[in-house]
């Protein structure tokens, strides 16, 4: 018969878990909005990135104070508080999208992922303390394939309502009539104003329920100093490094997946083959949609499901892999078979090329969290700091898609893809250097 303690752990383990969704799917949807926002403002495809620039340089400023703020106030009034500002962060899609503004859109995916920044640098090393230290990866691992479960959902979402229709381009508005004009931009911001209203609502929702339910203290005290003791942490700080690598390099595949696709006219290739159009058709009849006249973005985006749901299904692979094989080897593995898979895509054309860049998103599913946990290894009660700093190193996710933008502008697809190699190429060094040492 269960303890009052292992039931107040497992009910905290599920309401933490749901976070873990929450925050994938979000930040995953975010992707889908790059390439309607490149044609709505008539961007680059470096200044349309701005968008994840924004999003995850919030996790570079908000990481240390979010551990700081944590550490006063507890867990438990965190979380809310990270709630809190995520749905304030969805609501300034609304007047963002009204008024056409780019820049309400950056303050928009800022405010709301200082609030996913708050929820990580809580979640990650709390569901780790619920329960005995022999089952705290385990427990992350689960907890990190709901991650994946949000956002294997979100790229279907994100093509069915966010890139569903065609956005016209300045010359095509300018022709309009002024009533014509009028109902074409209040259709076009209601387009992205109706999901993020709803998952705002979603949130406060949740706040609501987290302000109530009990969750057990586990919140111990930080040694004064760790965050410079850390600094000298060699494996630490080449950890931190892979994680910053390592969700770079998958937000700059994922966000940049569909202008990929685009480019290389897989549109066509795609409604040609009566395979991949039953694969696109079963998966928009959940949401009562087609794609016999969709737009070819929306046809292309549905497919992205495969990069993400391949990181969920990965996650428990992983998982069961890396109980019976160093974590290094797993991690050395999987590096290679996503730098093998880049490598067939950018020399191949067509469906082979479309699967090979798609297959790289189950390789990429047990990096953040093999790399996390074997970045703390042997740190001891400085494993709370480190998870900020290693949060913090998320920013990854800001830098590198900027960098991959600006080479596909300059150089094209090909080039940009070899930034992604180098940073998988890092990652197999890492998973090298630790199966070394175990």
């Amino acid at each position: 018969m269960s303890t009052p303690t292992q039931k107040s752990y497992k009910s905290a383990f599920i309401f933490l878990t749901t976070l873990f969704f929450l925050w994938g799917f979000i930040t995953v949807l975010v992707d889908s909005l790059v390439p309607r926002l490149k044609d709505v403002f008539e961007m680059s495809y470096a200044k349309t990135v701005l968008v994840q620039f924004a999003f995850f340089t919030a996790f570079f400023v908000f990481s240390l104070p979010a551990g700081f703020i944590l550490s006063k106030i507890g867990y438990k009034k965190g979380i809310v508080l990270g709630l809190l500002t995520m749905a304030t962060g969805c609501l300034l899609f609304y007047p963002a999208a009204a008024y056409r503004s780019f820049s309400i859109f950056l303050i928009g995916y800022f405010t709301l992922a200082g609030g996913i920044t708050v929820l990580q640098v809580a979640a990650n090393p709390y569901v780790a303390l619920l329960g005995n230290e022999d089952g705290a990866s385990s427990r992350l691992n689960l907890s990190q394939a709901f991650n994946s479960l949000g956002t294997t959902i979100a790229p279907v979402v994100g093509a069915l309502f966010l890139l569903s229709d065609s956005v016209k381009t300045s010359a095509e508005i300018n022709v309009l009539s002024d009533l014509e004009k009028q109902n074409y931009f209040i259709a076009e911001a209601a387009t992205v104003q109706t999901p993020f209203l709803l998952i705002a609502i979603t949130i406060i929702v949740l706040a609501f329920i987290f302000a109530f339910i009990n969750l057990p203290k586990v919140m111990q005290e930080s040694p004064k100093g760790g965050y410079l003791s850390l600094l000298k942490s060699k494996v630490m700080l080449m950890g931190a490094l892979g994680i910053f690598l390592y969700v770079g390099a998958e937000v700059a595949i994922g966000s940049f997946l569909v202008n990929y696709f685009h480019s290389a006219q897989l549109a066509a290739v795609v409604s040609e083959s009566n395979v991949m159009m039953n694969i696109a058709n079963t998966i928009a009849s959940t949401f009562n949609k087609t794609f016999s006249n969709a737009d070819p973005k929306s046809l292309l985006g549905i497919f992205v499901i495969f990069y993400w749901g391949g990181a969920m299904i990965g996650r428990f692979i992983g998982a069961y892999l890396t109980k019976i094989i160093s974590p290094g080897k797993v991690l050395n593995l999987f590096a290679t078979l996503a730098i093998i898979m880049i490598v067939i895509s950018i020399n191949t054309a067509g469906l082979l090329s479309m699967w090979s860049i798609l297959a790289v998103g189950l390789f990429n599913s047990i990096m953040f969290p093999t790399i996390f946990t074997l970045s703390l290894e042997g740190l001891g009660d400085l494993k709370a700091q480190a998870s900020g700093l290693l949060c913090m190193a998320i920013v990854g996710g800001a830098v590198i898609p900027f960098l991959f933008g600006s080479l596909i502008d300059n150089f094209g697809f090909k080039t940009a893809f070899l930034l992604a190699i180098l940073c998988y190429g890092y990652i197999l060094f890492y998973g090298r250097f630790k199966a070394s040492k175990a």
